[in-house]
């Protein structure tokens, strides 16, 4: 199974970018899909994720700011990122909780796209 990220980039402050990431190989279903982020001397935290069938969670931090989807035909998250700040800054990375055809559930990463917003 490999997820791949898009649409990491440079925005001002208050501007918006939307990340997407996509699954693909021995994938049976996705039940957990969403990102984390990691900025420099912090550890990963979590900004969104979103269950199989629709329920959310997000970091109080982008609460009202940033708006995750997925597409469960596709196995492809979104993450909607409106009015940036530049803490938000960071390597934003994909995870998916993911069950292959011969049964095996397990935790994938993606390789990470780096969002940086000036102030």
């Amino acid at each position: 199974v490999q997820l791949q990220a898009s649409g990491g980039g440079l925005v001002q402050a208050g501007e918006s970018l939307r990340l997407s990431c996509a699954a693909s190989g021995n994938i049976f279903s996705t039940n957990y899909m969403g990102w984390y982020r990691q900025a420099p001397g912090k550890q990963r935290e979590l900004v969104a994720t979103m269950a199989r069938y629709g329920s959310t969670n997000y970091a109080d931090s982008v609460k009202g700011r940033f708006t995750i989807s997925r597409d469960n035909a596709k196995n492809t998250v979104y993450l909607q990122m409106d009015s940036l700040k530049p803490e938000d800054s960071a390597v934003y990375y994909c995870h998916a909780n993911a069950a292959r055809w011969d049964g095996i559930i397990r935790d994938y990463w993606g390789q990470g796209t780096l969002v940086t917003v000036s102030s």
